[in-house]
């Protein structure tokens, strides 16, 4: 990517509310994506399988029972070490499908990973050592997985010789997980091996399967475990947020931007001149000028909206909760100093702002607890281009629309209490949380989809409230719980923990010795 077309996609990223991943808390950010990946990716990993179409496995005979490598002295097949290969994988396109989006990643996910290296913009980008670069990317990811593994072993020991007893929920996402490949597999009309295999490699079985899904999931539950353990005080919170309060704090202010970017030129043959020094210097010279003209403007009574121009490079914006970035307007806006009502033009790199400061404050409101019933309706058969497509997807969703009005009529006309309501969700709802009685806990404004956040927010909501709320995953029958905790302190708490948590997988992480074995390392992906 030229530097033009990167600075370009920055801007782009920027106006999303994107953050880079080279301004402050990135290595952090990262540190919680290798930790999570394992916590909550192969919930994903069964997931996807279920929307990928099913081609039949061709293949020569593999050697299945060679060994691809060796964590400190368990051996690992092949087949084994692509179960995490493919976690892993997938995670890092999900988590990074905005930077991928943009062209900010060189990783080309329709290309051979082995023929792919990793570039100095991608170590920056992911916050990696600089032995990175050069790397292939089939080799990092192969590396991800194997720490994986060595992690989850070692946690999976840790466990063993505490004597800790895994929790009933182990088993029935076991149990769930497995149904959902079964049914895949019969829904394809072929085995659950060839299902498996079309999607993860010609090495993967069922037994393979399910015994890294049971491994990763006893994981699951110890660190989770680990986590609930996790205790802070209300003081602990305070400290930890007068220590870090740009973290947490929101500004509200106007902004009015002045390019100062010359214009490029065209020479005889066509060809793209770039702006001289002087050039560029003066633009940002016309351009701190305008701004000037627009904060004297302002203050004589006129709006800075008013004294926008988008057409000629004079935008106006009003984030009215914007999170701290190391960037000249929110370092200024941010500053302990500030009052409602000060002013300034701030140089930029290729821009003057002029900038309006109101408020800076922390998320006071308390998030909420709430439980749902999800009815799903029928996956159609239809292709998008059949004919009928559009009648088939509304009769399924009238169909799921009728089947939550009559659960939620048959609760009503029972005890229509919070237990009743949990029981119901554990016997019908189509979540991942039904084992749990449908309970979402701290729910915080803009976690759900909007339809379903705004019914949990709804100014007059009170605790026993419930309703059937719409969304594209299908009908939620809805039970208000109540209040939570307030959400600046939701996101201290859940920052500390993370860093334990962060902290504690590295204990478990470190110090291995992987060996890979060639003969069968040449079959992972």
């Amino acid at each position: 990517m030229s530097a033009s077309r990167e600075k370009k996609a920055r801007q782009e990223l920027n106006s999303t509310g994107w953050t880079d991943p080279k301004t402050a808390r990135e290595a952090q950010q990262r540190k919680e994506e290798k930790r999570s990946s394992i916590l909550y990716g192969v919930i994903a990993v069964v997931f996807v399988l279920v929307a990928i179409t099913v081609i039949v496995w061709k293949s020569n005979i593999i050697q299945k029972t060679a060994t691809a490598a060796t964590v400190d002295g368990q051996k690992y097949t092949a087949a084994e070490v692509t179960f995490h290969y493919q976690n892993v994988y997938r995670n890092f396109i999900n988590n990074n499908y905005t930077m991928l989006s943009y062209g900010m990643l060189s990783l080309n996910p329709n290309a051979s990973l082995a023929g792919q290296t990793l570039g100095e913009g991608d170590a920056a980008m992911l916050n990696l050592e600089p032995d990175a670069v050069g790397q292939t990317w089939k080799d990092y990811f192969t590396d991800e997985a194997l720490e994986q593994m060595a992690a989850i072993q070692s946690v999976l020991k840790a466990a063993k010789d505490e004597g800790f007893q895994y929790p009933a929920s182990v088993q029935e996402s076991y149990d769930a997980g497995m149904k959902t490949i079964r049914d895949n597999a019969a829904g394809s009309g072929v085995s659950v091996d060839r299902y498996l295999q079309a999607n993860l490699g010609g090495l993967m079985t069922e037994k393979v399967y399910g015994q890294r899904l049971m491994a990763t999931l006893q994981y699951e539950a110890y660190a989770a475990a680990k986590e609930e353990s996790l205790v802070y005080s209300d003081a602990d919170l305070d400290d930890a947020y007068k220590a870090d309060r740009n973290a947490y704090d929101r500004v509200n202010y106007e902004s009015v931007t002045v390019s100062g970017t010359a214009e490029s030129t065209t020479d005889a043959e066509g060809n793209t001149v770039e702006p001289t020094e002087e050039e560029t210097a003066a633009a940002m010279a016309a351009a701190k000028a305008k701004a000037e003209e627009i904060l004297a403007a302002y203050k004589d009574g006129e709006s800075l909206e008013s004294l926008a121009d988008p057409d000629n490079g004079i935008t106006y914006s009003h984030p009215e909760s914007a999170s701290y970035a190391a960037n000249p307007t929110l370092e200024w806006a941010f500053n302990d100093a500030r009052k409602d009502g000060d002013t300034k033009v701030i140089e930029n790199s290729a821009s003057y702002t002029v900038a309006l400061f109101h408020s800076k404050s922390r998320f006071e409101y308390n998030t909420v607890d709430v439980r749902h019933v999800l009815v799903r309706p029928e996956e159609t058969t239809l292709s998008n281009e059949d004919e009928g497509y559009q009648a088939d997807v509304d009769a399924k969703r009238a169909a799921a629309k009728a089947t939550a009005e009559e659960l939620y009529a048959q609760w009503k006309s029972g005890a229509a209490t919070e237990d009743s309501f949990a029981e119901l969700a554990r016997e019908n709802s189509a979540d991942g949380n039904a084992a749990q009685g449908g309970i979402y806990t701290e729910v915080y404004q803009g976690m759900m989809v909007p339809t379903f956040n705004d019914w949990c927010f709804d100014a007059g909501r009170k605790p026993g409230d419930s309703g059937i709320v719409e969304t594209d995953f299908g009908y939620h029958i809805m039970y208000f719980v109540g209040q939570s905790t307030p959400y600046w302190k939701v996101q201290v708490r859940t920052n500390l923990a993370n860093a334990e948590m962060d902290e504690w997988y590295e204990s478990f992480a470190q110090d291995h010795t992987i060996d890979k074995s060639d003969s069968g390392m040449k079959y992972v992906g």
